[in-house]
């Protein structure tokens, strides 16, 4: 079974079986996703050459989950905690240029601290800096660029080789990350897939919550007081059903507001930034895979 097909069989099977979230389907059909995406250009290093932006995004990719410790982060004025690793890195990659494939693989946890303006101590770091590693061994003596030709213009594939190289991108039934690379060095004009289209959204916590915020997705009083207290919900099966419920609500969705998942879920993100769902409390989970 192909990698998006595992994702959308698994959305399905986990939704229809789901104790603690359900799609309502009437608010659905009211679903405003807002504008369509585009990639920030002051807090994202695009400006560079093609292999070291490629590069970049396949590092920011690489890091880009925590969410569950992100009330830790130390976070830059008017930026999310997303946005707070992005701009340190930016800022990384403006000074100094990319890190090389050894780089990488020497990671400490120090030095991601100090790039990103964190607390050496926070355990984000230490595991920030073993995906780093993980990374540097992955490619070997390939760059991000020989990595975008190993794919042979299939998004699919790409994710698939991520997914399948590192177990810190093995996120079974959704490959968050694994999907976003693709999705990320297309948006960013570095790289083309012909089969961009078939992705899915790269479930998470973020766009839950605001299918939530939206009232598209109906969540249990139970698990809703958990969230609402703050509290962090367990790596298992009620945040599980968040991130499958989302993945079957965009797939529904997408076909009537002529979006594909990818760019729905772009679209779903970015309005998460706005206050209205900075308001409430999400749904936070201590995972390495969002």
């Amino acid at each position: 079974m192909r990698l998006t097909d595992e994702v959308r069989q698994t959305a399905e099977r986990i939704t229809a079986a789901a104790r603690s979230v359900r799609v309502d389907a009437d608010r659905l059909e009211a679903l405003d996703p807002g504008p369509p995406p585009e990639m920030d250009r002051e807090r994202h290093y695009l400006e560079g050459s093609e292999a070291d932006v490629a590069g970049y995004l396949l590092v920011l990719d690489t890091i880009n989950f925590g969410s569950g410790w992100f009330p830790t982060l130390r976070k830059r004025p008017g930026a999310s905690g997303y946005f707070t690793i992005a701009s340190g890195l930016t800022d990384r990659y403006r000074a100094h240029g990319p890190w090389t494939a050894a780089e990488l693989r020497a990671m400490r946890t120090e030095e991601v601290a100090d790039v990103l303006g964190q607390r050496r101590d926070n355990e984000l770091m230490a595991l920030f800096a073993q995906a780093l590693r993980q990374l540097g061994a992955f490619l070997g003596a390939r760059d991000a660029g020989a990595l975008v030709r190993a794919a042979g213009g299939s998004a699919e594939r790409m994710a698939e080789l991520l997914a399948s190289g590192m177990t810190m991108y093995a996120d079974r039934g959704f490959y968050k990350r694994a999907q976003i690379v693709p999705h990320d060095l297309a948006l960013a004009g570095v790289a083309e897939f012909a089969d961009l289209d078939r992705l899915t959204i790269f479930a998470d916590n973020l766009v839950p919550h605001v299918l939530r915020v939206d009232g598209v997705l109906d969540v249990d009083e139970r698990l809703a007081a958990h969230i609402d207290a703050g509290r962090l919900l367990r790596p298992g099966p009620q945040e599980r059903e968040l991130r499958a419920a989302a993945v079957v609500a965009c797939e529904r969705a997408k076909g009537r507001l002529a979006m594909t998942a990818r760019d729905l879920d772009h679209a779903l993100w970015m309005k998460g930034q706005g206050e209205r769902y900075k308001a409430v409390p999400r749904p936070r989970c201590r995972t390495i895979f969002y």
